[in-house]
């Protein structure tokens, strides 16, 4: 093997999502859980090597893509967006020699904390992020039903809301929210969330117009990432965000939700399924996870 480890060019992130694809149906085939994944544009990923080149690092045997890691950073905090390996390639030192340059990224940025979400089921990743000083921490479920099935629950809006927009005072307020449930700001995500027309951003608000959180909802029913300030907000906020969803089209409803978040016991009772169990792994405790759900492993 005569292995080269490089940063990507914008050009090659469509070919690296393609075995990031392979990669995670070969994993989710193995433990039962089916194929799971189907290629998607790379658009964050794209984001994310504009915002900094840094952040991805591609691996490639004889001018074949065996290996592909990316992360970001927002304030503190460093993030594991991806890190897969070729089916067939495990085992060969690949991701290891990826891992190293992503958290190179991230010390070099002056990052104290470090994070990423990973499938529970993926004991071998999880040995290599623990021996670099990441450790499991909260179990996240992917919660999903069909439309149909969640009509008949009928979750409906227990709270007022009002559109995101990109101005000065909106992402003041993002930004507190922010703060109160992961400790660091995320506007430059939030920007990317509010250019993306398949996806809709709202506060979720008192009475009184008292801003109490956020969140997304996508065109294809998923709802994250979603913010509260406070956890008793938590279920109205999330039974909210489901009614959002269902007045879309998507068939299926979804969300990531974390296992101490009230919005899992919502889930519960409105027949949702836990498909898919992952786990948030990080070198020291941060964030409040009973204030946010996930959008995504990547995004977080």
């Amino acid at each position: 093997m005569s292995l080269v480890v490089r940063p990507p060019s914008a050009d090659e992130l469509a070919s690296a999502q393609e075995l990031v694809t392979r990669s995670i149906n070969n994993l989710t085939v193995q433990h039962g859980f089916g194929a799971i994944a189907s290629a998607q544009p790379p658009n964050f990923q794209a984001f994310c090597l504009q915002d900094d080149p840094r952040s991805a690092w591609l691996a490639e045997d004889e001018g074949e893509i065996v290996g592909f890691a990316s992360s970001w950073m927002c304030g503190r905090l460093w993030f594991l967006a991806e890190l897969f390996v070729a089916p067939g390639r495990q085992g060969m030192g690949i991701g290891n020699e990826l891992l190293v340059r992503t958290l190179r990224h991230g010390n070099e940025g002056g990052a104290t904390d470090q994070c990423l979400i990973t499938f529970a089921f993926n004991v071998v990743s999880q040995g290599l992020y623990v021996r670099h000083g990441l450790f499991p921490r909260v179990p996240i479920h992917l919660c999903c039903a069909t439309r149909e099935s969640m009509l008949c629950h009928a979750p409906g809006f227990a709270l007022r809301t009002a559109p995101i927009h990109a101005t000065s005072a909106d992402l003041a307020q993002l930004r507190r929210f922010d703060l109160a449930a992961l400790g660091f700001s995320r506007e430059k995500h939030h920007r990317y969330l509010l250019d993306d027309p398949k996806t809709e951003g709202v506060f979720f608000l008192e009475e009184d117009g008292e801003h109490l959180g956020y969140a997304y909802v996508s065109a294809n029913g998923h709802v994250g990432p979603l913010a509260v300030a406070e956890a008793e907000t938590m279920p109205d906020a999330f039974r909210t965000a489901l009614a959002m969803a269902l007045a879309r089209d998507a068939t299926q409803v979804s969300a990531f939700v974390p296992g101490n978040s009230d919005a899992l016991t919502i889930a519960a009772k409105l027949g949702m399924r836990f498909t898919l169990p992952m786990v948030l792994m990080s070198k020291n405790d941060f964030g409040n996870w009973t204030h946010y759900l996930p959008r995504n492993p990547g995004f977080m």
